[in-house]
């Protein structure tokens, strides 16, 4: 998959205000995305720093870009567990969002999410997360799961 088809699935199959996020696709391979979050003052909190809430939902959606690039294209998932700690504040600066698969089976999927200030080694916050796999077994592309 190239990062190009992996923002045809941000634009074909994401809600609009994930969307609005403004996330791209700048790195890619079979078990791992790196998405940038541009800065937005729309996206701040009191304060002026980037809200938990737009980090979290970057973290979700790079799993599910790397999932579907483990895959070989977009194939219908949900979150089952999310867990999110922040370790900076992020003001005035894009964060780069890398979804690492740790493990890829026939009905789950699990991500550590590591998102970083800018094009710095500074870890804003770090994320793990597990998916519900639906439909084919990714692995075989054959069967449905439940």
């Amino acid at each position: 998959m190239t990062p190009a088809e992996a923002d045809k699935i941000l634009s074909d199959s994401f809600a609009p205000w994930v969307q609005e996020l403004g996330l791209t696709v700048v790195e890619l391979d079979d078990r791992r995305a790196v998405l940038r979050l541009p800065w937005s003052t729309r996206l701040a909190r009191e304060g002026g720093a980037l809200s938990g809430q737009a980090l979290m939902a970057a973290a979700d959606t790079a799993t599910v870009i790397a999932v579907s690039a483990a895959c070989g294209g977009f194939v219908p998932m949900t979150t089952v567990q999310q867990s999110t700690t922040f370790q900076r504040a992020i003001v005035d600066a894009d964060v780069l969002v890398e979804a690492v698969l740790t493990k890829l089976g026939r009905r789950l999927a699990f991500a550590d999410i590591t998102m970083t200030v800018g094009d710095t080694a500074q870890i804003a916050a770090r994320a793990s997360t597990v998916y519900a796999l639906l439909g084919q077994d990714p692995r075989t592309g054959s069967g449905g799961l439940p």
